[in-house]
């Protein structure tokens, strides 16, 4: 039995077909699952924090300025604070009093929400017990 070009190509491109075909069904079974790695800690390893310690409350109490009481080198030490904006501080507190909540540093001109985000977590505005 002879067969044609066209019936040779049409059964060439059927049996690609298959292939990929089965090729496609089979290649969940054959494929590896997800790799896990399992790790122990030596006892004589330093321990590494991947975020810093919180601070106690009295180590807090140290590392907090007093916006109500600080003078200019002070305030200059805290992030975004500089010369002029340290003096603006402490002009705007003896115009218009002391600030109540460390939110009222925002009544500066030039302190906005954003630096006030930078502050937050370094001023104060009273000595607390």
């Amino acid at each position: 039995m002879k067969i044609s070009k066209w019936e040779f190509a049409i059964l060439l491109l059927l049996a690609a077909f298959l292939a990929f075909t089965a090729g496609w069904f089979l290649r969940e079974r054959s494929m590896p699952g997800p790799l896990v790695v399992e790790t122990q800690r030596r006892p004589d390893a330093p321990e590494v924090w991947l975020d810093p310690p919180t601070p106690t409350p009295a180590e807090k109490q140290e590392t907090m300025i007093n916006i109500n009481t600080a003078d200019v080198e002070t305030l200059m030490t805290l992030p975004g604070i500089g010369e002029k904006r340290a003096r603006d501080i402490i002009t705007e507190r003896e115009e218009n009093g002391p600030f109540r909540f460390p939110e009222d540093i925002t009544r500066v001109s030039g302190i906005g929400e954003e630096t006030l985000a930078g502050l937050i977590d370094y001023i104060i505005t009273e000595d607390e017990p």
